[in-house]
């Protein structure tokens, strides 16, 4: 009788070492899609941020006009302002990057924003979604621990 039980256990005891190990390896796998995960949040709030950023320069553009003299607020940074009298202003400077800009109209520098807030809308959307699917995966990655968490606990 002590026979069949030592021979028994060894299978069960090796049972539970493989259901232990697999577990590790989804923990792990866990772990990782959470990283993941925290790295499309932060590109999320990155992306919002440049939105909100075109928005308000797209709102601006469309206010500014090319016949009177108009006061704003000039930023200089660490949230101070200065008031300033803006001329009446027909072209803009856009930023393409690398310490080079160019000289638009307002309806180009308009046009120019409005396909930045498109390419932005864009990037949120695929972000949206593949947060979506880690989420996902991320449940069914728990649920399946948990499940074999129960199954290593059950008495045979």
């Amino acid at each position: 009788m002590s026979l069949m039980s030592s021979t028994g256990s060894p299978p069960k005891q090796q049972e539970l070492a493989a259901i232990e190990q697999r577990i590790n390896e989804m923990v792990q796998q866990s772990r990782i899609l959470e990283a993941y995960m925290n790295d499309v949040v932060t590109r999320q709030v990155t992306v919002g941020k440049l939105m909100e950023e075109a928005r308000l320069a797209s709102s601006t553009i469309q206010n500014i006009t090319s016949e009177s003299e108009v006061e704003s607020l000039m930023p200089v940074g660490v949230g101070v302002y200065v008031k300033t009298m803006v001329p009446p202003i027909k072209k803009v400077l856009l930023s393409l990057g690398a310490g080079v800009a160019i000289e638009k109209n307002r309806e180009d520098a308009l046009n120019y924003v409005e396909a930045r807030i498109k390419e932005y809308e864009v990037a949120s959307r695929q972000l949206e979604a593949q947060r979506q699917e880690l989420a996902m995966r991320m449940e069914q990655l728990q649920l399946q621990i948990n499940q074999m968490i129960r199954t290593a606990q059950q008495p045979s």
